[in-house]
């Protein structure tokens, strides 16, 4: 886990670039994969913003998480294209299956599950990742066999 220091030089390099707070905390996620508490003062601070106006940042994105994803990170697609051919009914069932609601990981931290808003792949939905992979006419099945550890 990079320390203080290590993300403070991360997020000093991004002064003067356009959108400079949302890149730095982009690159906090790239490298620690969720953002602290102790990371929204180092922004505040660097950038000279408010603790709120931070947090703000952090709420409005959702690939912004202020907690650790699970191993296996499944993504299932809310868009139209994926909701008329049945994403809803499957984020249901993963939910029951799962035993955590969307935006949810696991007590153990083997899963985490999210909504997504378009993967690009409209015609073959329902569609869902399972960390970088990509799942077409996603099952409930398909799904859990792919969030179990190998």
């Amino acid at each position: 886990m990079p320390n203080s220091e290590v993300i403070r030089d991360l997020v000093a390099a991004c002064v003067g670039q356009v959108g400079a707070p949302v890149t730095a905390l982009r690159k906090i996620v790239d490298t620690h994969g969720h953002i602290e508490d102790e990371h929204v003062r180092i922004v505040a601070d660097v950038f000279n913003l408010s603790l709120a106006d931070v947090r703000g940042i952090v709420s409005f994105y959702t690939d912004f998480r202020t907690s650790p994803r699970g191993r296996k990170h499944i993504r299932i697609c809310q868009a139209e294209a994926c909701q008329s051919v049945g994403s809803r009914a499957l984020t249901k069932e993963m939910t029951a299956a799962l035993g955590i609601e969307l935006g949810e990981t696991s007590d153990d931290h083997a899963v985490s599950l999210e909504s997504v808003y378009c993967l690009g792949l409209c015609a073959s939905g329902p569609c869902a990742m399972v960390n970088e992979r990509t799942l077409v006419h996603a099952t409930r099945e398909e799904l859990l066999t792919c969030a179990e550890p190998k």
